[in-house]
């Protein structure tokens, strides 16, 4: 699995369990909502900007989506 999805992966589980759609995460983080589905199907090779912005929104660290990246592969 590339990087991209797993990184997509991450970030539609956040958005999960906050209990967001895509278009009320993209509304609330000021990204547009079809990018957003691109990230979270891992076919967006995303800025650091941008994962700082997502970030932002999950009130999280960046190390941590890339933390939960590096779990996921051990799962």
């Amino acid at each position: 699995m590339e990087i991209q999805e797993k990184f997509g992966l991450v970030i539609r589980k956040l958005r999960r369990q906050k209990h967001v759609s895509q278009e009320k995460f993209a509304l609330d983080a000021g990204i547009d909502r079809t990018y957003i589905g691109d990230i979270e199907n891992g076919s967006r090779n995303i800025s650091l900007q941008m994962i700082e912005k997502i970030a932002d929104y999950f009130g999280i660290q960046i190390s941590e989506i890339f933390k939960q990246i590096e779990d996921e592969q051990l799962t």
